[in-house]
């Protein structure tokens, strides 16, 4: 009777030895006591509608997926409400990714099966993201991990990258059921079991298999169906706060440091990890200056907050407010009666003894170069004056195999040292280096020495800046006189043209002269005086009227040209290039031009130069045919051998790129083997 008043259910009842009660009862697992519990009527229920269910995905029903069923809808209805509220916003994204690689729409359950459509989720052993990629897998798939960004809980790229995955094991398996079985537990594992036991499907395969793979195929089955028969079992309620895909406007980077929470004040949200939502693929809140491209997405919603800032404006304000965490310098500990070793941040830093002073410029710059069709290892090394073994250590190259075109390779070029009768270019080619505020190390240096230093470094640069800006006038400079000569070669070349011109007038008043003393039976005017001569007088006479009539300023409208200017005003084209100081024939809409010679300069006609053999532009084209002539005689033919290139063969023969490419009519530094070049005689 005591043990009657406590707890009956610990109660140790004598039973009779003929009672059913006492008949042991084999243990029961767990599916099975839930399969057990369940009504028929549920049971029968349950197994039709998965059983009209038409996908390509697992759905077959037994007691472990009945079990799961049971959990969802029933024992556990929370876990599986809040997967309802964020279904609208991300299911969307799903099943346009799965439809783009072809695969069964409905394996979009299988994130929720991983992470409850949550995209920050991780696990015990690290798994991450909607699809919780292990790093490893992650790797293979192209997703970036470091410091700054996970791509994993990325859900575009995420769930990119999973249809790749799935695509790739159903290849492999040719059975969903396994896909997703290797999906959780591993292909090699799943492929290792499969020839252990001859098994090839996964329920054959189960009892072999770990528990959580054993659970996962049901569990995905589970909630498939618990999701498209949610409203039948109550699970949608007006309290839920459903999630829902909303337009998105992004913001690149571009390398430029960055911070997340100026964007969400400037959104104008109270929260400033509010944007966090939309980029939960960054590990902090900001990103470093000089970090790869980026590009942040934000509610499109919010950008009338912006007003009329531009990108710049915006990046501006989303600067962080202090310089992102670094890690410390390491600074050994300082004990009574020993001295740290010394090195050169320390000595720098204290007014102990100090080294030799060593350049902190670099030495070596770094060059890419593509390598061009008979390019060898010989003639880069001696292009960039750097060793065949360097060129082979930098790129990995084995020893004694071609080059293959196209390929890119590293050189790093000696940058040469100033010469020091050159102080000014020296300077200038030395980046100014911001002084750095002193470490405070035992000595401390004194106030008065860190202003010193301080003020020293600000004279510097100081002095730098204006040594640049000598060395930008002096460009300036070489840059107006280049183009006073080339205005000088104009105008030679115009009168050059009008003494021939005046010549040939001579020569042919002298013949005709001599034609008519020849003349014996009767003066009569020549044809070809009548038809040149004449209208040459009138046009001498007319066009100083002309001109004075233009001689005011013009300004080019629309479809104006030189050449169409020069011939409504009877001139020729070097004249109003040489008047106008032109340096080419290219006019500008607005552009004033004047039509009259200077004080100095006389007009000459259009028509009274009408012989002349070429305008402005053929006379200067003209000045340096000599020379190109006289290359052209004394030239020879080398023709192009296997590994020459243009480069090379201008060292060989001692006469630079540009005349070769000249001579030959080439238009780049490509030559073609067999081809036959005229190189001049040195």
């Amino acid at each position: 009777m005591p043990a009657l008043l406590g707890d009956t259910v610990r109660v140790r009842l004598e039973l009779q030895p003929d009672s059913l009660v006492a008949v042991p009862v084999p243990p029961v697992d767990s599916a099975r006591l839930e399969w057990l519990r369940t009504p028929p009527t549920m049971r029968d229920l349950v197994g039709d509608r998965v059983g009209c269910i038409e996908t390509d995905a697992p759905h077959q029903f037994n007691n472990a997926v009945m079990a799961y069923v049971t959990l969802f809808t029933s024992r556990n209805r929370s876990y599986m409400q809040r997967v309802l509220e964020r279904e609208n916003l991300y299911f969307p994204l799903f099943e346009k990714y799965l439809a783009q690689y072809n695969l069964p729409l409905d394996l979009k359950y299988l994130a929720v099966v991983e992470s409850a459509l949550i995209p920050t989720a991780k696990s015990p052993v690290g798994a991450t993201g909607l699809w919780q990629f292990m790093g490893p897998t992650a790797g293979d798939l192209r997703l970036k991990r470091d410091e700054w960004i996970d791509e994993r809980m990325a859900p575009e790229k995420a769930t990119e990258a999973a249809c790749k995955h799935l695509r790739y094991l159903y290849g492999v398996f040719h059975d969903w059921e396994l896909v997703l079985a290797a999906y959780n537990w591993g292909a090699g594992s799943v492929q290792r079991v499969m020839r252990r036991t001859g098994k090839k499907t996964f329920w054959e395969l189960y009892p072999n298999m770990p528990a959580e793979t054993r659970n996962y195929v049901p569990t995905f089955t589970a909630i498939m169906y618990s999701m498209k028969y949610a409203e039948a079992h109550g699970l949608h309620a007006p309290t839920l706060r459903y999630q829902y895909a909303e337009p998105m406007d992004t913001l690149s980077l571009r390398g430029r440091a960055f911070d997340l929470r100026r964007l969400s004040q400037a959104c104008g949200y109270d929260d400033s990890l509010y944007l966090t939502r939309f980029n939960p693929e960054l590990r902090r809140a900001a990103l470093p200056a000089g970090y790869r491209s980026y590009v942040v997405r934000f509610p499109a919603a919010a950008a009338v907050h912006f007003g009329e800032a531009d990108r710049n404006t915006l990046l501006d304000y989303c600067q962080p407010a202090t310089e992102l965490p670094r890690p410390l310098a390491f600074l050994p500990p300082r004990l009574e009666g020993v001295e740290p070793w010394g090195n050169r941040s320390l000595l720098a830093a204290t007014t102990g003894p100090r080294a030799e002073d060593v350049e902190a410029a670099p030495r070596f710059r770094r060059v890419p170069h593509k390598v061009r069709r008979g390019e060898t290892l010989a003639s880069l090394a001696e292009r960039f004056d750097v060793s065949q073994s360097q060129l082979r250590r930098w790129n990995e190259l084995p020893k004694g195999r071609p080059l293959k075109p196209g390929r890119e390779l590293v050189v790093f070029v000696p940058i040469p040292v100033a010469a020091p009768g050159k102080p000014a270019e020296a300077i200038a080619a030395v980046p100014v280096a911001t002084p750095v505020p002193a470490l405070r190390v035992h000595p401390a240096v004194s106030d008065e020495e860190v202003t010193a230093r301080r003020e020293q470094a600000e004279g510097n640069a100081r002095e730098v800046a204006r040594l640049q800006e000598v060395i930008r006038q002096e460009k300036m400079q070489e840059v107006h006189l280049a183009a006073i000569r080339q205005r000088q070669a104009v105008q030679q070349a115009a009168a050059e043209a009008q003494a021939r011109i005046a010549t040939r007038r001579q020569a042919q008043a002298a013949g005709l002269a001599a034609s008519a003393k020849r003349a014996e039976a009767k003066p009569v005017v020549p044809v070809a005086e009548t038809d040149t001569e004449a209208p040459v007088q009138t046009a001498s006479a007319a066009a100083p009227k002309e001109i004075r009539e233009n001689a005011g300023s013009y300004t080019v409208r629309k479809g104006d040209n030189l050449t169409k200017l020069a011939r409504e005003h009877n001139l020729t084209l070097a004249q109003l290039m040489a008047w106008n100081e032109l340096e080419s024939e290219t006019v500008t809409l607005g552009q004033r031009l004047v039509f009259q010679a200077p004080a100095e300069d006389a007009p000459t006609p259009r028509k009274a130069v009408k012989n002349a053999p070429a305008p402005a532009k053929s006379a200067v084209a003209a000045a340096p045919r000599p020379a190109v002539e006289k290359r052209l005689t004394a030239s020879q033919v080398h023709l192009v051998q296997p590994g020459d290139t243009l480069f090379n063969i201008s060292r060989r023969f001692g006469v630079s790129v540009q005349v070769l490419r000249e001579l030959n009519h080439l238009a780049s530094d490509e030559v073609k083997l067999g081809q036959k070049l005229l190189v001049p005689q040195s």
